[in-house]
């Protein structure tokens, strides 16, 4: 079977229910008149009573426990997969109290339950509680949760743009939105998320370099200041590849970003060197300008006439004393200027 559109496959359709507190009051008033009329047969012991007898039997037997077989109860934010003899019969969901077909078969899920309630439950056989730990787990692996969960998936190790490796950790807030592709076109729904991301991860940081040089003239964009367009786009990717296993991608957010190790501290070395380049840079641009106001100053105001070669002397003086690390020290001159 060729089989090239992902898309095609089970989809989730509403599975036929009704209420179930209707059901139950009339199957328990039914369940009652059964046994009195059983024991009205014992009782008056006719012989034409037998039929009578033999239908209360019958009902107390079957018809009721099977009709108590199709009560369930589903809180918020869950779903219920029913099968006939095999097929696909519809989902159940909503709050409430509902009877199904007694003959239909909840599906379990095997993944993406949460670890609450009956599976946290320690007990020991001592106590006796130990069966009805396991009963009330098989009871919640038969529902599927449509709560928005978090995957956190362990940090990976990818090289950018430029090939230097990086350390990059996502979290990816994700629902199920449409159960029975979750659960027949997939076998493991977590797995084949978490698969997903990864893969949309690795390609899309390797379209980006981890930093731009702070010349301030290129125009392209990194990881550092491109994060948001980076979760955009790792966003989509992940729900094109997700929307076979019927996942809806509610949000996306990288946590950790750093340079690899074996590279942490050559690429600490260059930022810092950039840093001092960038500063000695505005140091020197405010120092000219200072200079340069200042000979204009000493100039319109005739405050003292200097021929070319004092005024190389006088800004070679200032541009130390302003662009030095340490602190200056005057020299008095008591005598002539020249």
């Amino acid at each position: 079977m060729n089989v090239k559109n992902t898309n095609v496959g089970i989809t989730e359709k509403a599975a036929w229910r009704t209420s179930g507190m209707a059901i139950l009051v009339i199957n328990t008033l039914l369940m009652l008149a059964a046994i009195a009329v059983v024991v009205y047969g014992f009782v008056d012991g006719a012989a034409d009573n037998v039929l009578l007898i033999s239908l209360g039997i019958f009902y107390l037997l079957i018809p009721t426990w099977l009709l108590y077989g199709g009560l369930c109860i589903l809180r918020p934010q869950e779903a219920m997969l029913l099968t006939l003899f095999g097929k696909y019969n519809g989902t159940l969901r909503g709050p409430g109290f509902f009877f199904v077909n007694p003959f239909s078969t909840a599906f379990k899920s095997e993944v993406g339950q949460p670890s609450t309630g009956a599976a946290n439950i320690t007990s020991t056989k001592a106590t006796g509680t130990d069966d009805i730990s396991k009963a009330l787990a098989a009871a919640a692996a038969r529902k599927i949760s449509l709560k928005a969960k978090t995957l956190n998936n362990d940090k990976q190790r990818i090289n950018d743009l430029l090939g230097n490796p990086v350390i990059i950790d996502t979290v990816v807030v994700w629902r199920i939105v449409d159960t029975a592709k979750a659960m027949f076109n997939v076998d493991n729904f977590i797995e084949f998320l978490s698969i997903q991301c990864d893969s949309s991860l690795r390609s899309i940081v390797s379209q980006y370099p981890y930093d731009l040089p702070r010349d301030g003239q290129s125009e392209d964009k990194c990881l550092r200041s491109a994060s948001e367009e980076v979760v955009t786009r790792l966003m989509a990717d992940i729900q094109a590849k997700v929307e076979v296993a019927g996942m809806e991608i509610l949000d996306a957010r990288i946590t950790n970003l750093s340079y690899a190790p074996e590279i942490a501290a050559a690429m600490l070395q260059r930022q810092q060197a950039s840093a001092v380049v960038d500063a000695k840079q505005t140091i020197v641009d405010g120092a000219v300008d200072i200079v340069q106001m200042a000979l204009k100053r000493l100039s319109e105001d005739n405050v003292v006439e200097l021929d070319e070669e004092r005024k190389a002397a006088m800004v070679s003086n200032l541009l130390v004393v302003l662009c030095s690390n340490t602190e200056a020290q005057p020299v008095i001159n008591s005598g002539s200027l020249y």
